[in-house]
């Protein structure tokens, strides 16, 4: 399988810790409006490969041979592979904080919990 690699301006790591080896990595173009760089549509969303390793500032993803690489002014993220990266409370218990360290006055818009079965 073909292979590509990304070069990063920074430690990846240190930078993101939680990217790992086994993500899937993509990339998309966004455009600039009114000062800000926007995306409209997934459907410009790319997917690079699987990430094979990571070290310092390179990152060597598997790719398909009709995958086009990013360019350097691709804004490129990742993924988790949902079935080993899933989780939630266990037990029968969970509590939740949280608190405003700021002077200003704040309001939190919104909170949710995720409630599941664990044990019978």
């Amino acid at each position: 399988m073909a292979q590509v690699t990304l070069t990063f301006g920074f430690i990846i790591e240190s930078s993101n810790f939680s990217v790992k080896v086994g993500d899937t990595a993509y990339y998309t173009n966004p455009q600039s409006l009114g000062g800000f760089s926007v995306e409209n549509s997934d459907d410009n969303i790319v997917l690079i490969g699987t990430i094979t390793s990571i070290s310092n500032n390179v990152m060597v993803c598997d790719i398909n041979a009709t995958t086009i690489p990013p360019s350097n002014d691709s804004y490129i993220f990742f993924s988790k592979d949902r079935s080993v990266n899933v989780s939630s409370v266990t037990g029968y218990y969970g509590e939740a904080a949280f608190y405003n360290n700021s002077r200003n006055k704040a309001e939190m818009f919104s909170a949710t919990c995720d409630i599941g079965i664990s044990s019978k």
